[in-house]
C-alpha cells in the first residue's frame, strides 16, 4: 500500500464497510488517547496540525484524476475531526489533573456530536463539503469538529453548573 493511502485510509480502516467515517472516528479515538499520555493537550494539537496537512497531501494523491473528489475510504479527514472534538475532553483532564478515562461522558459527546455534524452536514459543515478537492474533504470535518467541540464545552458547562 503506498504511503498516501495509508494516511488516507489510516492504515486501511477506511476499507472497512458500512459506514468507514465512522470507524475512522472510532479509530481516531484511541490514538487521540495515546497522543494525550504521550503529551497531553500540546500533543494532540500538534498531532492534529500534522494529520491536516498530511491528510490533505495523502487525499491529493489519493483522488488525483478521478470523479469522486471524496471517496468513502478517505477517512483521514474524520481522524482529525474527532480530534479537534475530542480536544476539550484533552484539555479539560490536562487542566483537572484528572485521569482522561474519568471523563468518559466527554468521549461519547465528541464522538457522537462529531458524527451527527459530520452526517447531516448543517450550515458551514455542507458548505465546506461543496468545495472540491482536498481542501473541502479535510475543511468540512474540520468544521464539524470544531462545531461538536463546542457541543462539548457547553454540555461539560451545563453539567458543572447544574450537577456539581
Amino acid at each position: 500500500m503506498k504511503l498516501s493511502a495509508m494516511i488516507a485510509t489510516l492504515g486501511g480502516v477506511g476499507h472497512i464497510q458500512p459506514a468507514s467515517g465512522t470507524w475512522g472516528s472510532l479509530a481516531a479515538l484511541p490514538l487521540a488517547w495515546v497522543l494525550h499520555v504521550l503529551g497531553g493537550p500540546a500533543l494532540l494539537a500538534l498531532g492534529i496540525a500534522l494529520f491536516y496537512g498530511l491528510g490533505h497531501w495523502a487525499t491529493a494523491q489519493e483522488t488525483r484524476g478521478q470523479a469522486d473528489h471524496d471517496p468513502s475510504e478517505i477517512v483521514v479527514d474524520e481522524l482529525v475531526g474527532q480530534w479537534i472534538a475530542f480536544f476539550p475532553v484533552s484539555f479539560g483532564a490536562s487542566y483537572a489533573g484528572a485521569d482522561l478515562t474519568a471523563l468518559w461522558p466527554g468521549w461519547i459527546v465528541a464522538f457522537g456530536a462529531f458524527r451527527a455534524f459530520d452526517i447531516l452536514k448543517p450550515g458551514p459543515v455542507g458548505w465546506a463539503d461543496r468545495k472540491h478537492g482536498p481542501t473541502g474533504v479535510m475543511l468540512d470535518d474540520v468544521i464539524a469538529g470544531v462545531l461538536a467541540a463546542l457541543v462539548v464545552v457547553a454540555l461539560a458547562a451545563l453539567f458543572h453548573i447544574f450537577l456539581m
